[in-house]
């Protein structure tokens, strides 16, 4: 079972579950995959805070992520 935890930072999420990078930059994390990003912002941000940093909808987040077969956690 894929679950994603919406407490857990994003670093956290993409070390256990790496094709979470590929979903997250597919639903407009454009900064993601930018070197060093993950290993350095990724530690503090969680899906939620980088939602709202990058004006995107969390339910948006949440149903891409359900239709690849994750559980969200709240």
């Amino acid at each position: 079972m894929k679950e994603v935890s919406l407490k857990k930072s994003v670093y956290e999420l993409c070390s256990t579950h790496p094709e979470l990078v590929t979903l997250m930059r597919e639903i407009g994390f454009v900064n993601i995959t930018k070197p060093g990003m993950l290993q350095s912002v990724g530690k503090f941000m969680t899906i939620p805070k980088g939602c709202r940093t990058m004006r995107i909808s969390l339910e948006d987040v949440k149903q891409h992520l359900s239709n690849n077969g994750f559980t969200i956690i709240d």
